[in-house]
């Protein structure tokens, strides 16, 4: 299974969620935690520390990719010239991959220093990411993960703003290469789309974009607790929430189940 968790935004964490995650990871024992972006809240040299030192504490594999909180916001001359660099002395490759037992998960880089929150595919990473899933286990599910999501709500004009560019000729030629599912974070709320069904991509399988909420801040949204998604083996998607009365995160609802067809 993938422990999916998104937005942590170390700066501003909260401890006991953190301890209680560290706890849900020993008790599931993932293949991989995959991260997909805004690890801190304003890309300063101790939270990315804080940031590392949590993902080595749960003992698993882990790949991270950046978001749009994890380039300097104030700082413009770094910001321009060296906007990564932070991220990359704590994490490496802006674009990680990882195999496990069931599955290979590729890490796309959708933040550019000249947007603020919006996010951006480039046709060079259109086609790497092609060859990577081509390459990739048949028997295995390939995955993608990106800051932004490449769905969301048809109520929600703003967040629809951040839905990186070039996003429908990268989900085309992706799922044209055997893509099962995208892990998004940005918006700190879950939900899972098909987007073979809303695209109409013509696939034999779902394409599913997974967003998960924030993680361990207190920077949440809509009323929505802390959570994280667990993903398994068969692709059954899982929302976990932070419970204060139980001091631990907990299951909550299942986002998504393959049909028996599927």
């Amino acid at each position: 299974m993938i422990l999916h968790l998104s937005d942590p935004h170390f700066g501003t964490e909260q401890a006991r969620p953190v301890r209680a995650l560290k706890q849900l990871c020993d008790e599931l024992k993932p293949e991989v935690v995959v991260v997909s972006g805004d690890l801190t809240q304003r890309a300063r040299h101790s939270q990315f520390i804080d940031a590392k030192r949590f993902l080595e504490s749960l003992g698993c594999p882990y790949l991270v990719i950046p978001g749009n909180h994890d380039i300097p916001l104030f700082h413009l001359p770094k910001r321009i010239w060296r906007p990564f660099h932070r991220f990359q002395q704590c994490f490496g490759s802006l674009e990680p991959q990882i195999e496990t037992e069931n599955f290979f998960v590729i890490g796309v880089n959708t933040i550019k220093s000249h947007h603020h929150t919006k996010g951006s595919i480039s046709l060079r990473q259109i086609e790497h990411v092609a060859e990577q899933l081509q390459a990739a286990p048949a028997h295995k599910h390939k995955i993608v993960a990106t800051h932004q999501p490449f769905m969301v709500s048809p109520h929600d004009d703003e967040a629809a703003k951040d839905i990186p560019r070039l996003m429908l000729p990268a989900l085309k030629r992706w799922s044209s290469c055997g893509l099962h599912a995208l892990l998004h974070g940005h918006l700190h709320h879950s939900a899972v789309y098909d987007l073979n069904q809303y695209f109409l991509l013509g696939r034999s399988h779902p394409v599913l974009d997974i967003h998960a909420g924030t993680a361990l801040s207190h920077r949440v949204r809509h009323s929505m607790p802390n959570s994280v998604n667990i993903i398994c083996a068969d692709l059954t998607v899982w929302r976990y929430d932070y419970d204060e009365t139980q001091v631990s995160f907990i299951e909550k609802k299942i986002l998504w189940q393959p049909k028996a067809t599927d």
